[in-house]
Order: C-alpha cells, then sequence, then structure tokens
C-alpha cells in the first residue's frame, strides 16, 4: 500500500508538473502575440500621426505588408476609427462612402442616440464580406469600447476592451476583444487626439491559436475578464472537478485570467495494480520502484524549477523585445519629423525617407543574422557601402581590426555611415570618377573604438550654408546615441568625419544564451 500510495503520488506531481508547463506555454504564447500586435498598432499610429491624411490605397498596402491574415489567427485585422463632432458626420460620411457602390451611414444614428463625441469605424482591413459589416458603427456609443478608448487617450498605449461582440459577428454572439492605440496630432496647444487604430479579435479563435501546440488532449483552457468575471472563450470539456492553475495576463493593459484544467483519473495507474496484486512475491523489486519514484519526484521537482527559470527567461526576452520595437519606432518617427521638416516636395521626402529606412533595415538584417548579439564594424559599413562599391574608376577602402559592437550601437553607426556615403555620391569623391573613401578605425581603449571617414579625389568641397538632414543626424542623433563627440569637417580636399562608438562588454548576450 505504501508503494501505491508513493506511485500515484508520483502521478499527481508528474500531472500538476505538465499542466504549469501548459499553462505556463499558453501564457507565454498569448502576451508574445499581444507584444507583437500591439508594436503593429503602434507602428500603425506612427504611419496616421505622420501624414495629415491617409487614404484608403495606403492603408491597404500596410495592413498587406504586415501579413495578419496569414501569422496571426483570431485577429479580424487592421482597421481605423477617426474622432468627429455631429458636425462633421456628413464629411465622414462622404469620406466613407468614396469608391463604393453602396452607401453607408453612421450608426446608430443621432437620432437614435444624441451625441457630441463620435469614433466611427472608417476603415477596416482585409476588406471582407464580414468586415464591412463593421463600417460606420460609432464605437464610441459602446460603454465597454468607451472605457477601453479613454483608458488608451490617458495611458498613450495600446488598450484591450473588456469582452464585446463584434459587429462582424452579425446576429450571432461570440464572444470577443477590441485592442485600441490612440493617434494624436502635436500642435502649438498640445497633444490631440486624432484618432484610434484598432484590431478586433474573435476570443475564441485567439485562444485556440495560441494554444492549439501546448494543450494535451485531456486538458481544458478557458479565458475570462478578471474585472467582470465574464467567460471570454473557452477551448476543451471543461468539468466540475479536476486539477486546476490559473495564471493572470496582462492583455493590452487590461487584466485577464488564464486557467487550464487537466481530467480527473479516479483509476489507480497500472504501475500501481501490479504493485497491489504482486504483494509480498516481489517485495524486493517494490524497494527498487520506490527508489526510483523517488528519483522521479525529484526530476519532476527539478523540472518545476527549470520551468519557472525559463519563464523568468521569456519574460526578460519579451521585455526585451518590446524595448527594442519601441527604440526602433522612436527613431523611425525622428528619422520621418527631421525629413518631413526639410523635404521640399513630396517626392524628396518619399525619396529620403525611403533610403533612410533601408539603411536602419540593412543594419537590423545583421543583426538579425547574430540573434541581436554583436555585429562587427566592418559588417555594418560594408552593408551601408555595397549599394556604391560598384563603379571600378572609384575605390573604397575598409581598414580596421575585428571590433564588435552592440545591436543600438551598430544601429547608429549604420545611419552614420548611410549619411556619410549618400553624400559623398551626390556631391563628394563618389561623384566623380578616381573619387576614393577610405574607412579606418582602431581601438583607442578597450572601451572606446575611434572610425574615421576621409574622402579624397573629389570635387572642392565648401561648407554649406545652411544645416542638412544628414549633418543634424550625424551630429545630434547618432552623437546622442553613442553618447561620444562626433567631429565633422568639410575640409576643401574632402569630407572628414571622426567618431567614437563604445566597445560594450558581451557578457549578458552570452549569459542569456547559456541559459536558453
Amino acid at each position: 500500500m505504501l508503494s501505491v500510495f508513493a506511485i500515484e503520488r508520483g502521478e499527481r506531481v508528474r500531472e500538476r508538473a505538465e499542466i504549469i508547463r501548459d499553462t505556463q506555454a499558453i501564457a507565454t504564447a498569448i502576451e508574445r502575440r499581444i507584444y507583437s500586435h500591439s508594436s503593429y498598432l503602434r507602428a500603425g499610429a506612427a504611419l496616421f500621426s505622420a501624414q495629415d491624411s491617409v487614404d484608403p490605397a495606403t492603408f491597404r498596402r500596410f495592413v498587406t505588408e504586415l501579413r495578419l491574415d496569414t501569422d496571426y489567427r483570431g485577429a479580424e485585422g487592421l482597421g481605423y476609427a477617426p474622432v468627429i463632432d455631429a458636425s462633421e458626420v456628413v464629411a465622414y460620411e462622404q469620406r466613407l462612402n468614396m469608391g463604393r457602390n453602396t452607401t453607408r451611414s453612421v450608426w446608430p444614428s443621432l437620432a437614435q442616440q444624441p451625441r457630441d463625441k463620435l469614433v466611427p469605424v472608417l476603415f477596416l482591413r482585409p476588406d471582407t464580406q464580414r468586415n464591412r459589416r463593421a463600417l460606420g458603427f460609432d464605437m464610441y456609443s459602446d460603454p465597454v469600447r468607451r472605457e477601453a478608448m479613454d483608458e488608451a487617450e490617458r495611458d498613450g498605449r495600446p488598450t484591450a476592451t473588456g469582452e464585446i461582440v463584434l459587429k462582424q459577428e452579425g446576429t450571432g454572439d461570440a464572444a470577443g476583444f477590441n485592442i485600441y492605440m490612440p493617434i494624436f496630432n502635436n500642435s502649438a496647444v498640445g497633444r490631440e487626439l486624432k484618432g484610434f487604430i484598432y484590431s478586433p479579435f474573435n476570443a475564441a479563435q485567439f485562444l485556440a491559436s495560441t494554444s492549439e501546440s501546448s494543450l494535451g488532449d485531456d486538458m481544458a483552457v478557458q479565458l475570462s475578464d478578471l474585472a467582470t468575471g465574464d467567460l471570454m472563450a473557452r477551448r476543451g470539456e471543461w468539468r466540475e472537478e479536476g486539477t486546476s492553475i490559473s495564471r493572470q495576463i496582462d492583455l493590452a493593459n487590461h487584466p485577464v485570467r488564464l486557467t487550464v484544467q487537466s481530467a480527473v483519473d479516479t483509476t489507480l495507474s497500472p504501475l500501481s495494480l501490479i504493485t497491489l496484486l504482486s504483494g509480498l512475491a516481489v517485495a524486493s523489486l517494490l524497494t527498487i520502484v520506490a527508489r526510483l519514484l523517488t528519483k522521479q519526484a525529484a526530476e519532476d521537482h527539478r523540472s518545476l524549477q527549470w520551468f519557472a527559470e525559463q519563464n523568468s527567461i521569456r519574460n526578460s526576452l519579451t521585455r526585451e523585445l518590446n524595448h527594442r520595437v519601441k527604440n526602433t519606432l522612436a527613431n523611425v518617427l525622428s528619422i520621418v519629423s527631421m525629413t518631413r521638416r526639410r523635404a521640399t516636395s513630396l517626392d524628396e521626402f518619399a525619396e529620403g525617407i525611403d533610403a533612410r529606412i533601408r539603411a536602419l533595415s540593412a543594419t537590423h538584417d545583421l543583426l538579425t543574422q547574430s540573434d541581436w548579439g554583436t555585429t562587427p564594424v566592418r559588417a555594418v559599413v560594408e552593408a551601408e557601402l555595397s549599394p556604391y562599391a560598384r563603379d571600378e574608376d572609384q575605390q573604397i577602402v575598409l581598414d580596421g581590426p575585428e571590433v564588435e559592437l552592440a545591436p543600438n550601437d551598430a544601429l547608429s553607426l549604420g545611419l552614420a555611415v548611410h549619411e556619410l556615403a549618400t553624400n559623398a555620391t551626390k556631391y563628394g569623391s563618389l561623384s566623380v570618377p578616381g573619387g576614393r573613401v577610405e574607412v579606418q578605425w582602431d581601438l583607442v581603449t578597450p572601451a572606446l573604438a575611434q572610425i574615421d571617414w576621409r574622402e579624397s579625389g573629389g570635387p572642392d568641397v565648401t561648407p554649406p550654408n545652411k544645416r542638412g538632414f544628414g549633418t543634424d543626424l550625424i551630429e545630434k542623433i547618432v552623437a546622442h546615441e553613442l553618447r561620444q563627440p562626433v567631429e565633422l569637417e568639410f575640409d576643401p580636399a574632402g569630407v572628414r568625419c571622426s567618431l567614437r562608438i563604445p566597445v560594450r562588454e558581451t557578457g549578458d548576450f552570452e549569459l542569456r544564451k547559456k541559459k536558453l
């Protein structure tokens, strides 16, 4: 009987370990999905903030590039809803019906529900029959949606609603939720709310897509609103009795509870039956089995500790990813803002934005290849100069030791080299045959590298009459990010630039790889 007790106890410990593992895996998948989708909403908000008006074609291209229909099941798409008042309803409806065969109006109508502030759906992509049902719906007329939008406006970050029924469901009652990201216009009087970019989710499909690879056949999972206790979605057969594990999850600034349940097994395991029937005849064997079970229990305990460590590592990596996405979006917004102030035409603005975003993307590709570890200086410089190294009449010389840079420092160096190469191509040594560019780097100290850019063989250089975008980017943004001074000299023989870049320790990256 003692052996049977030990066996069954080991089975319960193993079962609980499996539930904890599945619960953590599903919670991590949900948080990772929400973090990624929040990044798309932030990118969409940046698109609308940077432009006075976004036409349907531009919004369609933006959503198509996100590939939401292939990467994230459960998400209905991406939509935009402007903030208007009652006097702007007619203009909104004209914009909504532009290019459509059918006529749509704001609903519920002002006659049915008088109100001063409206947030009606203007765009919702992909353009499916299901999504068209939501066009024109004033989301601010619904109290649950209104509460989430007000919270998002106060915090300035993606915020999810509680349980709602999406207007895409028509007469159906399937539970869902929206995530809203506010869009602001910066004016002389301060921030002005322009509208919201949002994503609607079918709760059941969202839960199924995040749990299908982690949930066992005899387990069930459910998602409920922590504030109201309302059940949002459930998968599997839920029972009154059973071993359950719950976790609280931050679903885009809205707390929800994830619960995973295992089926109740009242029968003895096969090993317990064999042990019970064998009796005293196999007493010597039972001693060995007991030792094995003790060892198994110890291994299960170590497994639980390992799962806890992995959870901590995943949370750290998720926060790291979110931080890097925010930094990248901040860089993009800075580039958009500075380019817009200096552009004299739409073509000049588009050309400048395209080139600088491609430069940022080239360095991102290098960082992705190294799993966002350290990146050599040579690789960054070669990636940015490769488009200009095709003319045999010109010469590009790279010289320096093997120096590895941290991810953010590599991005800053890539932007600086791109601006110098662009200037050299337009006005400097790479604009004429026989021109030469030398890039040399060396370690000034073990923790500091100096990179020197020298041009020769080009047209005579005269200092510019006014500061351009490249000068501002190198002397302000790059210098600020690197926390080191930048020396930029317009020598008559050729432009010269000296940058100093910190060489950081790689211990943090090595520690993370060992833990994983």
